[in-house]
């Protein structure tokens, strides 16, 4: 692996070749190397690692993720974000993986080709013709480094607002054609989860990467068809573009259901068992949450299924150009996916489709994590539901409509959508005391120092803010919220959650089983994101990953790359710790008597907390680990 090493402390470059399987078992390996555990997650002496696996380049699609490796102002410990599609480009400066350390006095873009290496003092820009954000900063380099752009065929990874003062700031990459000037639509994704873009400019003051060249694929084998399909027959029967068809049919098109892509998709397939109102759903009975959805499904579900499935057929990939998946559904040139629209939508009390793509839209542009923004409007919202706020008080101009009992889609959706907007901003301008303080600390350091501030309130109302959002709990400080799915492995205490690494189905198990298969999926997944796959390939990737390492690199595949970053949080003192808040217990006890569990009743907090270790001694023992910290 080819591994450019940026020193900003000491304005130093150099390359070099270091034997890893790919960028999170390099991430690992430097951060162990600069004890990063001790230090804290925006201490410029913690490097950031962002890089690819070594099957880009050839005929295989998917292999074509950015990945970035990083310690989380959310978690407090290591975590691993991925970007669809930018490794296509990328790859074509030679670099495979980028470490920083250190931090500029001015903030800086790196410019990777085939050519050489240079950084350069470049302030971001937001407001760029009728671009806002992260898409006019991407706009301004488009525009004013144009000639880079049309000779290394670049593609650039840039933050937005959020990351210049937010603990939420992500990672925005769009492609582009250069000769044009223009944006590929639908070719724009984000890497997100736990705060990488804040990471990247607090950490060490760099803004954006833009990278390319004429440098090809690592190794001969990703290109040689007879080697693929050899594989593919003799583990499938079938050759490689069948299987590929076969295996990735949701996120294309799957003519059963008259959809695809994980929006068009996720809300027919799961229907009653979707989170709604900040998980609020999980209390409603089963005949209720069946007249949420129909309203869903009528406001929310089909106008963006019949516009994209029906009239425009605008159907992308995200730059991985070989890939036929097109799994990015663009309605009237907005990219949908599932998360970060239910994220502005039924999450939050929103059932209208377009009320939905505007405030998306926002949180792009500023460069912020969709999930994430979800459970903090919920909360928000919730929170002066409950009487524990004051619409004046977080900035708001009303009260948002936030039972879903009285709930009236067709009006309250327009107000709740309004509301949101206002969050955002407020979020990102620290417009308000309260929303400042959630801005600057995360969701559960807040929640404590509300608790604090509004202890009268506390009491009188019975209800804590912990109890109104759902958070994993990491260490003293350390958080995650969940993606949205209503199982009890999203919010079990895994060693990384926010992706998909446990077992995430809407079903419940005793703690033993359901540690069992969560950790042999964080397994699977840490080695796919190490690879760079993307997970919609993973059908067919997963059962011949093993023997793509062995006979394309030469190497033995390291299945321990969990246990390490288990290991990272320990010495990091950021393990799993219990449960803080009511509802992050209840979508553990609400599944279990959703299937009418027998054995777990769930009737009292040493159940959670029976559940909750013996889950936790289960993933610990599986990994061979001598934890710190029980329930």
């Amino acid at each position: 692996m080819k591994v450019l090493r940026i020193d900003l402390n000491a304005n130093s470059l150099r390359t070099e070749e270091i034997p890893a399987q790919g960028p999170i078992t390099l991430g690992i390996k430097i951060h162990n190397e600069a004890k990063s555990w001790s230090l804290d997650p925006l201490d410029p002496n913690v490097p950031f690692i962002i890089g690819m696996g070594p099957f880009v380049g050839g005929k295989m699609p998917g292999f074509h993720r950015l990945i970035a490796v990083f310690k989380s102002p959310m978690t407090r410990t290591l975590h691993v974000a991925a970007l669809g599609g930018a490794a296509y480009k990328f790859m074509g400066s030679g670099i495979d993986t980028i470490v920083i350390t250190g931090k500029s006095k001015k903030p800086i873009v790196i410019f990777a080709s085939s050519d050489g290496i240079e950084l350069r003092n470049i302030e971001p820009v937001f407001e760029y013709g009728n671009y806002h954000g992260a898409y006019a900063f991407t706009k301004y380099l488009l525009d004013t480094y144009r000639d880079f752009f049309v000779k290394y065929n670049a593609r650039a990874v840039v933050v937005g607002p959020a990351a210049l003062g937010t603990y939420n700031g992500a990672l925005v990459s769009i492609d582009v054609n250069p000769l044009k000037g223009e944006f590929r639509p639908g070719a724009e994704d984000f890497a997100a989860r736990g705060g990488p873009g804040t990471a990247l400019v607090m950490g060490h003051n760099v803004v954006g990467i833009v990278a390319g060249g004429t440098y090809k694929a690592r190794y001969t084998k990703v290109n040689d068809m007879d080697f693929i399909n050899k594989i593919m027959i003799e583990s499938f029967k079938k050759p490689f573009r069948q299987v590929m068809d076969e295996k990735t049919i949701k996120y294309r098109f799957d003519p059963s259901i008259g959809t695809g892509g994980t929006f068009g998709v996720n809300y027919p397939h799961y229907r009653e068992l979707l989170p709604l109102f900040g998980y609020k759903s999980i209390y409603l009975p089963r005949e209720v949450r069946i007249q949420h959805v129909e309203a869903i499904l009528r406001l929310f579900w089909k106008p963006f299924n019949d516009e994209v499935f029906v009239k425009s057929k605008s159907w992308y990939n995200c730059g991985d150009f070989g890939c036929s998946v097109v799994c990015k559904k663009v309605w009237r040139g907005k990219k949908v996916d599932y998360e970060p629209f239910h994220a502005m939508g039924p999450f939050i009390g929103n059932y209208i489709f377009e009320e939905a793509v505007p405030l998306v839209d926002l949180i792009d542009q500023y460069g912020l994590d969709a999930i994430e923004m979800g459970h903090v409007v919920a909360w928000v919202f919730d929170a002066i539901e409950h009487g524990l706020l004051r619409p004046d008080e977080t900035g708001l101009s009303d009260k948002p409509a936030f039972d879903p009992v009285r709930f009236n889609p067709d009006v309250d959706s327009r107000k709740n959508a309004r509301l949101a907007g206002e969050v955002i901003k407020g979020f990102v301008e620290k417009s308000s005391e309260i929303l400042k303080l959630i801005a600057e600390n995360g969701v559960r350091v807040a929640a404590r120092k509300l608790d604090e501030i509004f202890h009268d309130r506390v009491l009188k109302i019975g209800k804590s803010f912990r109890d109104l959002v759902v958070y994993v709990a990491y260490g003293n400080e350390g958080y995650m919220t969940p993606n949205f799915y209503w199982a009890p492995g999203m919010v079990a205490p895994m060693y990384m959650l926010g992706r998909y690494w446990t077992n995430y189905t809407p079903t419940f198990m005793g703690p033993e089983d359901f540690a069992k298969s969560s950790l042999n999926r964080a397994i699977a997944e840490a080695l796919i994101d190490d690879s760079g796959l993307c997970r919609f390939h993973r059908g067919w990737a997963e059962p011949v990953l093993d023997r793509l390492y062995i006979e394309i690199t030469g190497m033995q595949p390291n299945k321990d790359i969990y246990k390490e970053l288990a290991e990272y949080s320990i010495r990091a003192n950021t393990e799993p710790k219990p449960w803080e808040g009511e509802r992050a217990r209840d979508v553990v006890s609400t599944m279990a008597r959703e299937v009418g569990s027998k054995e777990w009743s769930f009737e009292d907090y040493e159940d959670y907390i029976n559940w909750w270790r013996r889950f936790k001694e289960t993933i610990d023992s599986g990994l061979g680990l001598t934890p710190l910290i029980t329930a």
